[in-house]
């Protein structure tokens, strides 16, 4: 397959997280898809069938050297995987006790440990990358994972239906 193509299907493969999100109707206890601000913040703007495409046109907004087939990770990259990883920290912590409250602890332990298995992955795989020849398939494999954790778990929703 050609770099375009892979690149094509890797970001068009983040409307299968965002079904989960918009499918799932007002069901905020299911850490399958557990309302991620990517997806939720259009949903509350009345853009539900929008919210289907942030993920994917952030994916190919925000690296479009991908589909030139850039081996290079951009530093921008790194930079926001260090905010992202802080901001979910804080999130958890503000969130915590509505998310213990509301959806309870079968909801928020899971997400949890899911959040930080997938930054564990995203943060191991910049440590590889650094110390190894980079490649596009290394590249695009990192920005999927990013972003597949923005689109599905980062910043789940805690709390009361609004």
């Amino acid at each position: 397959m050609t770099r375009q193509v892979l690149t094509s299907l890797a970001g068009l493969s983040f409307f299968v997280p965002a079904l989960f999100v918009i499918n799932g109707g007002d069901r905020t206890d299911s850490f399958l898809y557990p309302h991620p601000a990517l997806v939720l913040i259009p949903m509350f703007f009345g853009l539900r069938w929008a919210a289907l495409a942030v993920p994917t046109a952030l994916f190919f907004a925000w690296n479009p050297n991908l589909f030139r087939g850039e081996a290079k990770v951009p530093k921008r990259s790194y930079v926001l995987l260090a905010i992202a990883t802080l901001l979910s920290i804080l999130w958890f912590v503000v969130g915590w006790k509505d998310g213990l409250a509301i959806q309870g602890a079968k909801y928020n332990y899971p997400l949890l440990i899911i959040n930080i298995l997938w930054t564990a992955v995203l943060w191991l795989m910049v440590a590889l990358s650094r110390k190894s020849e980079q490649s596009f398939r290394v590249n695009l494999l990192f920005h999927w994972l990013f972003f597949a954790w923005l689109a599905w778990y980062a910043f789940s929703f805690f709390g009361e239906t609004i």
